[in-house]
C-alpha cells in the first residue's frame, strides 16, 4: 500500500541498517543504494547515459521482471524513473514487491509525459486513489513530438527557486512519487470509465481536484517552507559532500573485473 508521498528521492524513509536495491538507476543511481540492477548495459536508448556506479555498490546485470533474489531479501528498493518503459509492469510491479519490504517508485505523471515524453516511454501513468494506473500511451490522444525537456527538465529546475518548489509543493503535476509497503497497488490499462476517463477526456474540476485536492492556507503554508528547507539542505549537502559516481569503465577497473 502507499504510505506517503516524498518531496524526491532525497526524501525517502531508509533506515540506517537498511539494505537498499535499486532498479534501472542508469546515470544518476542513489548514493544510498547497495546494490545496482540493470538491464542493459550498452544501449543507452532507455535512458539518458551511460551506466554509472558509487564504489560501495555491487552491480548486478539483471531483468526488473525476474530479478535473481530471494523473496525479502532488501528492505527497501528504490525504482526511479523505469516502470513507465517496461514491457509487462504488473510482473515488474511484483518483483519489486517480493524482493523487498518497502520501496519507492517515481514516473512522469501525464502531464510531464506531454511535456517532455520519451519514444522509450511505452506507458502514461497517473496516482489516482493511491494506485498507480497505467495507459497504454500508442492509445493516448496527444502530440508527442514537441519535447520541451531542455526547458522543464534541464533549465528551470536549475535556474528557477519558483518553479523548483512548484515541483515539490504540487505532487503530481511532473511526477508520480509514490513510496510504498508490502504492495503496490496497480492498474494497467483500465477498463472502467472512470480512470479511463483521467487519460481519454477532458478534465472537469472534480477530475482536477481528485489529482490535486484542494489544500488549506495552513497546508499551502506548511508544504512551502518545507520544501524551502528541503532544497537549501540539499544545495548545502551538495556543495559539502559532492560525489561522483564511475562510470562502467571505472567500477569495473577498480573491482578487478
Amino acid at each position: 500500500m502507499k504510505t506517503r508521498t516524498p518531496l524526491d528521492r532525497r526524501d525517502l524513509r531508509i533506515k540506517k541498517g537498511d539494505r537498499v536495491l535499486e532498479i534501472g538507476s542508469g546515470h544518476n543511481p542513489s548514493y544510498r543504494s547497495n546494490v545496482i540492477v540493470e538491464k542493459f548495459i550498452d544501449n543507452n536508448y532507455h535512458r539518458s547515459g551511460d551506466v554509472k556506479l558509487y564504489p560501495h555498490q555491487t552491480f548486478v546485470n539483471a531483468d526488473g521482471e525476474c530479478l535473481p533474489f530471494r523473496d525479502k531479501e532488501f528492505d527497501y528498493v528504490i525504482c526511479n524513473q523505469v516502470l513507465e518503459h517496461v514491457d509487462d509492469p504488473v510482473k515488474f510491479i511484483q518483483e519489486q514487491c517480493r524482493v523487498a519490504k518497502r520501496g519507492y517508485v517515481e514516473t512522469p505523471s501525464l502531464i510531464g509525459e506531454f511535456l517532455f515524453p520519451k519514444a522509450s516511454h511505452k506507458w502514461v501513468i497517473l496516482d489516482i486513489d493511491d494506485t498507480l494506473v497505467l495507459f497504454e500511451k500508442t492509445r493516448m490522444p496527444g502530440n508527442y513530438g514537441n519535447n520541451y525537456g531542455e526547458l522543464f527538465l534541464n533549465y528551470l529546475p536549475y535556474h528557477s527557486l519558483p518553479y523548483k518548489l512548484l515541483w515539490l509543493t504540487e505532487s503530481g503535476l511532473m511526477l508520480n512519487k509514490y513510496e510504498w509497503k508490502d504492495e503496490i497497488n496497480i492498474i494497467v490499462n483500465p477498463d472502467d470509465s472512470y480512470y479511463k476517463s483521467f487519460f481519454l477526456e477532458k478534465w472537469d474540476r472534480a477530475m482536477t481536484e481528485k489529482i490535486f485536492p484542494p489544500r488549506s492556507l495552513s497546508t499551502e503554508t506548511r508544504r512551502f517552507f518545507k520544501a524551502l528547507l528541503h532544497t537549501l539542505q540539499g544545495k548545502i549537502e551538495s556543495n559539502l559532500y559532492h560525489r561522483d559516481p564511475l562510470n562502467m569503465e571505472e567500477y569495473r577497473k577498480m573491482k578487478n573485473l
